[in-house]
């Protein structure tokens, strides 16, 4: 496949609703880059070795392994298997691919570094979703043939119907109706 042939590919994945190219647009990853780099600084390189690879890039990976549920080593065949996994990276066919040690070296010094008294991964991911949450998506991960990002559902009930809940008070379709109950303002079929 000619470098044609992987445009046209790519705009075949667009066409058909490529949710990372759809994260790419909602995230401004940079943003994160000042927190990544205090996290896990880099080395003076004295004593030589390859360049690291870049903390946005490596963060972008821990995005794609978590909704994914992917192994370390799973993820480095994937990231170099997948035109969508390598675009949602900015990397090109003939682009270094981190290996699954590169990977875990990362994930341990971000777990490892604290910002606000929590681990930097978690402060990180709440961040990142936080992005998400503000544009109307939420993620929705789990095995990679389901991960999606999905419109997060809109509240319905009325300011009438929130106050009815706040003060405890069952909305009469609620009562009538046992199974709207259940629903998540209920707690055991008492309002939250």
């Amino acid at each position: 496949m000619g470098l044609f042939g992987i445009e046209e590919r790519l705009r075949e994945l667009s066409a058909k609703g490529d949710d990372l190219e759809r994260i790419n647009t909602l995230v401004d990853f940079e943003a994160f880059r000042p927190e990544l780099e205090r996290a896990v600084p880099r080395s003076d390189r004295a004593r030589g070795g390859r360049p690291p690879y870049d903390h946005v890039l490596m963060f972008r990976i821990l995005i794609l392994q978590a909704s994914h549920s992917l192994s370390d080593e799973r993820t480095e065949y994937l990231i170099k298997d997948r035109l969508s996994f390598m675009r949602f990276l900015g990397l090109g066919l003939a682009d270094r691919v981190p290996d699954a040690n590169s990977i875990w070296n990362f994930r341990e010094a971000l777990t490892r570094a604290t910002q606000g008294g929590v681990p930097a991964t978690e402060a990180l991911f709440r961040r990142f979703e936080a992005q998400l949450r503000s544009a109307g998506f939420i993620a929705m991960g789990g095995q990679i043939v389901d991960a999606t990002v999905v419109a997060a559902p809109k509240q319905r009930n009325t300011e009438g119907e929130k106050q009815a809940l706040r003060e405890g008070r069952i909305p009469e379709d609620r009562a009538r109706k046992p199974a709207k109950l259940r629903q998540k303002e209920f707690a055991n079929g008492t309002p939250m």
